[in-house]
């Protein structure tokens, strides 16, 4: 029989995972694919961003409190998720920025940092690996470091000659990294709201988006997977102290999400399999190479 497929997600902190791909990830578990999510840092200096918990003892429990919304979000997912151990770096603000904290992920050696990915890496065998592009998705130090452990990883996991003592060797197929926003996506679902004579959060944006590159023209693969944005905002709202449910992200009526813009999108960096571009799916390749269950 053929090998069950195999996919892992590479994140900086608990709840990127249910922002970035979580309903791809859904609908591959919906389809018996094995996928597991690896958290880089514990979130430990993340913010407080519902304003209904921002309070003194979440901020005094802040660590324990998000690796249990960590643990309510795999299960609405119905993935497996391994911690890599690291410190939140937290998002340095003002001008100088101040420094990093000592000892934070984003301070690590990429070298030594990966080598915990590398271990996981060869126990789970994942066939396809996904992860953060060169900026980390947008400028946060433990996003860029994750880009650059993921990729280290990805690319040592299977030369028996690196790393050596953590397992045997091992492969992933395909590499990719999360593309969640670009201007066609923005415009569609800003447009379906004018149509629809609702108020659009995404004026502002477009105002601005010549101040930021359009990584639109990156994406290879769009994976259609609107049936599982509900469970994506599940997942979401089960990270309580870091999304307010009245908020930002819960403007766009679910039903015009998933017709103005009804898949989540992906830029193929590696690739060991024969897989024409433009791609639908993340294992395309893989599977005809037999790698199937």
């Amino acid at each position: 029989m053929a090998e069950k497929l195999r996919l892992m997600a590479v994140h900086a902190h608990p709840d990127d995972e249910s922002s970035k791909g979580a309903a791809t990830m859904a609908k591959y578990v919906a389809e018996g694919v094995d996928v597991l999510v690896v958290t880089c840092t514990g979130g430990e200096r993340g913010s407080v961003l519902n304003p209904k918990l921002d309070r003194p003892e979440v901020w005094a429990n802040i660590g324990e409190i998000r690796r249990a919304e960590m643990d309510a979000a795999r299960a609405v997912l119905g993935v497996e998720q391994a911690w890599l151990g690291f410190v939140d770096s937290g998002l340095p603000e003002g001008d100088p920025l101040p420094p990093l904290p000592e000892g934070c992920f984003a301070l690590q050696d990429v070298e030594v940092a990966a080598g915990p990915l590398v271990k996981l890496m060869r126990e789970f065998r994942p066939h396809v690996v996904t992860t953060y592009d060169e900026e980390g998705g947008y400028p946060h130090p433990d996003h860029i470091m994750c880009h650059k452990v993921s990729v280290a990883a990805f690319d040592a996991a299977g030369d028996p000659d690196r790393y050596p003592e953590l397992g045997t060797p091992w492969q992933p197929l395909k590499l990719y990294y999360d593309i969640g926003f670009s201007k066609g996506k923005i415009t569609a679902l800003h447009e379906g709201m004018l149509a629809a004579g609702l108020t659009s959060p995404y004026d502002d944006w477009l105002k601005r988006w010549d101040e930021r590159p359009d990584k639109g023209p990156r994406i290879t693969t769009r994976v259609e997977c609107a049936e599982y944005f509900p469970v994506r905002d599940d997942a979401l709202r089960a990270h309580a102290t870091q999304v307010d449910p009245d908020g930002f992200w819960f403007h766009v009526p679910m039903e015009l999400q998933q017709r103005a813009w009804p898949t989540e999108d992906f830029q193929l960096v590696r690739s060991t399999v024969d897989s024409p571009l433009p791609e639908s799916d993340l294992f395309a390749g893989v599977r005809e190479a037999g790698h199937v269950g």
